[in-house]
């Protein structure tokens, strides 16, 4: 083993602890949790290295990042998430290579997805992005208000499935509330729509109460790979 295969597997087992105890706490089974390794930053080796330790989800929040990364390791079959702000002009590209976009939050995006996934002859599986910061400029995403419509369109959209939802927590803020409130809306999306069951929600400092919450889906970044450098937007 190398020394940052070393370093990948003990954090693995450490974020894989963490979502252990969580689960106990909330009378869950771990083995409903999916752990999205986010490599945004870290290079295509690292997503190997991880693939050798057992993670087959893997996330990226910028096109210009994730495209030639999901190329380099086109033969590890992975399930690729797109977890970052999409602008529509980027949905073509990320229809191509994605498997999953966490971030839907407008109808033009679903209509540029549902486009990008008939040209690629592909089916692309969207969640709902939920937002949960009532300020101004928050994190991103739908008003709880606006997702059951969103979610309808996602569904009758060709090249289109609906997953589910996906928010990020309000920054600042005790997380649990926000979480609490995507679980209600999750259940709305789920009564309409019962496979639509992935809620992607809890992040490295906040994946306890994620769990608590009911999340599906974890999308870890930090607690895996370490530190970023500053990203050059």
């Amino acid at each position: 083993m190398s020394a940052r295969e070393d370093e990948l597997a003990a954090n693995l087992a450490g974020v894989r602890a963490r979502v252990a105890a969580a689960c106990a706490a909330a009378g869950r089974d771990p083995a409903e949790i999916t752990l999205i390794a986010v490599t945004k930053t870290f290079p295509a080796s690292d997503v190997r290295l991880l693939a050798g330790l057992g993670i087959t989800d893997v996330g990226e929040n910028r096109d210009q990042e994730a495209a030639p990364k999901a190329a380099e390791c086109a033969d590890l079959s992975l399930t690729w998430h797109f977890v970052g702000q999409l602008q529509t002009n980027k949905a073509r590209a990320v229809a191509a290579y994605a498997d999953v976009v966490h971030s839907v939050d407008r109808s033009r995006l679903v209509t540029a997805l549902s486009a990008g996934a008939l040209r690629a002859g592909r089916t692309l599986r969207c969640l709902v992005q939920v937002s949960l910061d009532e300020r101004p400029g928050g994190r991103g995403g739908a008003a709880p208000g606006q997702v059951p419509e969103l979610a309808d369109l996602i569904a009758a959209s060709e090249g289109l499935e609906l997953g589910g939802v996906m928010a990020v927590a309000p920054l600042g803020a005790d997380p649990a509330p926000a979480f609490a409130r995507l679980a209600e809306v999750a259940a709305a999306v789920r009564a309409a729509h019962p496979a639509a069951t992935a809620v992607s929600a809890g992040m490295s400092e906040d994946l306890e109460q994620a769990v608590a919450c009911g999340a599906t889906h974890l999308r870890i970044g930090t607690a895996l790979l370490g530190g970023r450098d500053a990203i050059v937007r």
